[in-house]
């Protein structure tokens, strides 16, 4: 919303500077965005006078004149055909830069004529299109002074972010009211007086809307307006709308412009001898159409409001004007319309056409029912006389929705909801100075909201009106009270070991990807989705159509967007909800990482290689123990989902129920599926995790951590080399030897798989070789208790397996 400086007085008495109206409105919840001072681009313009002009020597199309600047005189060339003897203009010295043109000045021949500046139109100023003449000033403008202050334009430009339940505040004397109860000076009151019509209006309104759709357009008004001439605005209306953005048209749309921006009211012109008998407010049929005053042409649909005569649509209810009823030069006879719009109905509309206007802004915001009618009699008289003519009587259709609304208010919840001890009667009179009305009442106050304030209708509302006047800086810095000497932590437990899945998988060179809740239906099928139930009824875009069931498919698209532009090692997590159905039970917390390409590590010594699937098992079982999950516990097997390579994937469960993670190889045909190219870096590997499968921890007694006892003695480490059958895996064999002496083994580990030829282990046979970590806590391990704990691993692998120990 932007308005000038001045603007702003003529609804507020005030003797502030515009710092303080600037600090005031931001503090007010009108976040000041921007001033522009359009002085400060014109000050090395000043104000000239033709002294004298004759034509030049040797161009039929250019003069020469003397131009009086205040501090001498100066010869220019100019190509104007206004130029004349007697007439003050902008001038430019040489050296001055050229908004419009870009150019800078300097001292020139033209044909032979010296030319020591220039007299500048509105295009060369970069203030309109004009470039056919130079600027006439006012013949009182002092010559040698600034040009900004001869034009008006010394006059600042205020631009305010307004938030979207502060409709009051989309009209200037709405802006007025809130400095005013601030304290920055006193409102004016409005002018409405009623202008008698002098004739009945030879074109009436109907609503024609069925009982459940009447809130369309509750209430419709408006009034013929005869004998009317139509042409350029005055000046002081050219200069507003130019100051805020809006370029002048003629007199009648620009007092409809001025009426939506000085009071958040817009009002519409009809050209009535364009008009086929009378209007009727009605949705719009399927199949009709509307050629807009923007040069395009909608179709429209049942759910948009329109008015009409009986040719057809004219407009677009709070959104658009048609361009056969418009308003020319030509324009005698005109209807002015003021209604009130659905909210709702007017966003949608806008939306559906990609239509932004500045009604479409105010309506669909709520603007204020009760100005209707005033604001219908403050364009007529405006109309009146800007352009002359004759009124009728007002016709009018529908009422004015009820907007009275009470609300029971206590003062002390001001200190308990806001933090400030505010008397009651300062209070009141902020409230007051807002334009409620307030009544004593039992246990505290009766408030009536004002029809302006359709975003107020609690007491919390209340407070918070009342705080922002106050000055939400006023509000006393207050320390929470500390009960104990260490805070407890805010976060839960299953929160904070997401945190910690989030850091290792970082820590393992992934870089972390955020990426849409959102895929395509054929995407979310390949992982398991594509349910109608997660299908989306309004997407942003057409292929985002469905909640995902899987962190993966997104992660793919990313590493072959990345892989297109280059990339060689190629490592993405994400951590995010995932979604099976559309329960609440549904959406769960996962982590999932995909690699491509090479493992990244480079060095002399080592070859590179592409990476597999036991990448992926270890960015997994990194990151569910720093989850916390008991990975000594963790069973694999060999089976994943469906999207997985088979063979080359797996499951890491506790118990034969509980998925903790897949991982392993993804199937080629999914990654082709999803035409991510990345067939030249080898297979991608990836992984899921589910943090909802792992067991919450258990409670301590204490909130402290247990005293950390490292092992003063020597660890010692026994390697053993089984045979087993091919069937055997390498995990049921370290999971039996740690099980054998659990005091005393602190890790297994395998180091090293043979299968040979069948001839030396025998067929169906392989070799497993695991080592052993022994750490005594008590006392240094003798060779016979070595021993001991030696037979018991190999007895315990040989009881669960069917080993025995390789020659």
């Amino acid at each position: 919303m932007k308005f000038s400086l001045s603007w702003l007085r003529e609804h507020l008495v005030t003797d502030r500077d515009l710092g303080d109206i600037a600090e005031t409105l931001t503090m007010l919840g009108l976040e000041v965005e921007d001033i522009i001072d359009r002085a400060e681009a014109l000050a090395p313009f000043t104000v000239g006078e033709v002294t004298a002009c004759s034509p030049h020597p040797d161009a039929d199309r250019l003069k020469v004149c003397v131009v009086e600047t205040g501090s001498g005189q100066v010869q220019v060339v100019c190509g104007a055909p206004n130029a004349r003897a007697g007439l003050k203009g902008v001038f430019a010295a040489a050296g001055t830069h050229i908004p419009g043109s870009g150019l800078d000045l300097k001292k020139t021949k033209i044909r032979g004529v010296d030319s020591a500046g220039m007299l500048c139109s509105a295009a060369e100023l970069g203030l309109g299109d004009d470039h056919d003449g130079i600027i006439e000033l006012s013949h009182d403008a002092t010559v040698g002074a600034a040009a900004a202050a001869a034009l008006g334009l010394d006059d600042p430009v205020i631009d305010i972010a307004v938030t979207p339940n502060r409709a009051d505040c989309l009209g200037v004397h709405g802006i007025a009211r809130d400095l005013a109860a601030a304290g920055m000076g006193t409102l004016k009151p409005l002018k409405a007086k009623a202008v008698k019509g002098g004739f009945a209006s030879p074109i009436n309104v109907t609503l024609d809307f069925p009982t459940d759709q009447a809130a369309a357009c509750p209430l419709f008004i408006g009034r013929t307006i005869r004998g009317v001439k139509n042409g350029p605005s005055p000046d002081w209306l050219q200069q507003k709308l130019l100051a805020v953005g809006l370029k002048p048209i003629s007199a009648l749309v620009d007092i409809t412009n001025f009426f939506t921006l000085d009071r958040c009211r817009p009002l519409h012109v009809f050209d009535a001898d364009t008009l086929a008998g009378d209007l009727s407010v009605r949705l719009a049929r399927p199949g009709e159409s509307l050629p807009a005053l923007d040069g395009k042409t909608y179709e429209l649909d049942g759910d948009m409001t329109a008015i009409a005569d009986a040719d057809g649509v004219l407009s677009l209810g709070g959104v658009i004007g048609g361009e056969s009823s418009g308003c020319t030069e030509a324009t005698a006879n005109v209807f002015v319309e003021a209604a009130v719009f659905d909210p709702i109905r007017t966003a949608a509309t806008g939306r559906k056409l990609n239509i932004e206007s500045d009604a479409r802004y105010r309506f669909e915001r709520g603007i204020d029912p009760a100005s209707t009618g005033p604001g219908m009699e403050a364009a007529t008289a405006l109309i009146l006389e800007l352009c002359g003519g004759e009124a009728s009587k007002i016709v009018t259709a529908g009422a004015s929705p009820k907007a009275a609304r009470t609300i029971r208010f206590n003062p002390a919840r001001v200190l308990s909801l806001g933090g400030i001890d505010l008397a009651e009667d300062e209070s009141v009179k902020i409230l007051e100075s807002l334009g409620f009305a307030t009544k004593p009442q039992r246990g505290g106050l009766s408030v009536s909201v004002p029809s302006w304030r359709g975003d107020v209708d609690n007491e919390a509302s209340l407070v918070e009106e009342v705080l922002r006047v106050h000055g939400f800086d006023n509000i006393p810095e207050t320390p929470f009270g500390q009960e104990h000497v260490l805070s407890a932590p805010v976060e839960p437990a299953e929160r904070r070991r997401i945190g910690h899945a989030r850091r290792a998988l970082a820590v393992r060179g992934l870089n972390e990807a955020v990426s849409w809740s959102f895929l395509g239906t054929g995407h979310a099928r390949l992982f398991g989705g594509g349910d109608d139930a997660l299908r989306l009824a309004n997407p942003i875009s057409a292929d985002l159509t469905d909640m995902r069931p899987s962190l993966l498919p997104n992660l793919i698209a990313a590493l072959g967007r990345n892989a297109d532009r280059g990339e060689a090692g190629l490592a993405l997590f994400e951590v995010g909800p995932v979604y099976h159905d559309a329960t609440p039970e549904g959406q769960a917390m996962a982590a999932a990482g995909v690699r491509a390409g090479t493992d990244g590590q480079r060095h002399w010594l080592k070859q590179r290689r592409d990476v597999d699937l036991f990448d992926a098992k270890a960015d997994a079982l990194a990151a569910l123990a720093a989850a916390g999950a008991p990975v000594d516990s963790i069973q694999i097997e060999a089976i994943a989902a469906p999207w997985y390579h088979p063979g080359r994937s797996g499951s890491l469960k506790l118990g034969p129920n509980t998925v903790l993670a897949h991982f392993g190889e993804l199937h080629p045909g999914v990654v082709r599926a999803m035409d991510v190219n990345l067939e030249d870096r080898g297979p991608v590997a990836g992984f899921e995790l589910y943090f909802d499968a792992i067991p919450k921890p258990r409670d301590r007694a204490g909130k402290a951590r247990p005293a950390l006892t490292p092992a003063p003695f020597q660890a010692v480490e026994r390697d053993f080399a089984f045979v087993v059958d091919a069937g055997v895996s390498a995990a049921q064999v370290a999971a039996a030897a740690k099980g054998a002496e659990r005091k005393l083994i602190s890790q297994v580990y395998v180091f090293d798989l043979y299968t040979g030829d069948g001839q030396n282990l025998g067929p169906g046979k392989k070799s497993i070789a695991i080592a052993v970590h022994l750490q005594p806590t008590e006392a240094t391990l003798t060779e016979a208790e070595i021993d001991g704990v030696a037979k018991k691993v190999v007895d315990a692998v040989a009881k669960a397996t069917g080993a025995t120990l390789r020659a």
